[in-house]
């Protein structure tokens, strides 16, 4: 079958869903096959109906809306003096960190 070539209503067989339900590794029941058969033969009946619009004006396109890369430049930033601004605002520090309590129960 071509790659465009239209879809045919009621093309798809039972055994076909099973071949790729296998192929897939899931194990599916008779009653599963049935239902999935019907399903993907709904699918495939509106991917005919998509077949039949006419879309050749229409640009292709990968996402609906314009879309802009919104981070900022990478520029380096001044922060020197910021750590010791940080720690002069801590209750305790200690060979220039925060010195806080034990966690986990240790002893001090």
């Amino acid at each position: 079958m071509a790659q465009n070539e239209p879809v045919d209503p009621g093309r798809l067989t039972r055994d076909e869903v099973a071949k790729v339900a296998r192929l897939a590794l899931l194990n599916l029941s008779d009653a599963e096959l049935d239902t999935f058969t019907g399903q993907l033969e709904a699918v495939l009946d509106r991917a005919q109906d998509l077949q039949e619009f006419d879309v050749s004006g229409v640009a292709p396109t990968d996402h609906p809306y314009p879309l802009v890369n919104v981070l900022r430049d990478d520029v380096s930033e001044d922060w020197s003096g910021v750590g010791d601004a940080a720690l002069a605002e801590a209750p305790e520090s200690e060979d220039r960190m925060f010195k806080v309590p034990p966690a986990l129960g240790e002893e001090l």
